[in-house]
């Protein structure tokens, strides 16, 4: 309860009930599946990549992982994404390009995402393997070709252009934007 308590005390009381009857027009289950939340951001027939991207930014979201976006989670994903501090949401990209979950990201796992990401939010001026070769420079310090938690978060942290490149390209503000607004698009 510890953890839940803090993402409350960020959000006032008006907000969350806002938050609530919104979320619940959207989900009156009071949980999001995954089809819903493609639904409610218009992302369905995406390509492959996209569509790998989407599965991983709401499984991260689904803390428990029971298949479902619950409004605890709900708000904790708005909470780190609008309001959360830089080493907060440092942590969360790791985890969402930790793919396999072993605690590390390897030069496969961060291009794939790359390549998600870019399938979404159209071209950007560097490849999926530019951008993967020129992260692993700078921040690979053993060189053993995966970054671990503390070096991604030290790395990316301690270089300016990095850490900006990063947060533009993985930023989720507008896909919660969407969510908190209830727009939601036909399939």
């Amino acid at each position: 309860m510890g953890a839940n308590t803090s993402i409350v005390d960020d959000i006032n009381t008006p907000q969350i009930h806002q938050l609530y009857t919104k979320f619940m027009r959207e989900c009156p289950s009071g949980l999001l599946s995954l089809y819903e939340f493609k639904t409610l951001l218009d992302l369905h027939h995406m390509d492959a990549q996209a569509e790998t991207y989407v599965d991983r930014v709401f499984q991260t979201f689904d803390s428990n992982k029971d298949g479902f976006i619950d409004f605890l989670e709900f708000i904790a994903a708005i909470n780190l994404v609008i309001r959360g501090k830089i080493d907060q949401k440092l942590k969360w990209y790791f985890k969402l390009y930790d793919a396999d979950g072993n605690g590390c990201i390897d030069k496969k796992e961060l291009s794939n995402i790359f390549k998600a990401v870019q399938a979404i939010n159209g071209h950007t001026n560097m490849t999926p393997e530019e951008f993967t070769n020129m992260v692993f420079q700078k921040i690979d310090v053993n060189n053993d070709g995966e970054l671990t938690l503390e070096e991604f978060v030290n790395g990316v942290e301690s270089d300016k252009n990095l850490l900006e490149l990063i947060s533009k390209s993985f930023d989720l503000s507008n896909v919660l934007k969407i969510i908190q607004s209830g727009r939601r698009h036909s399939v």
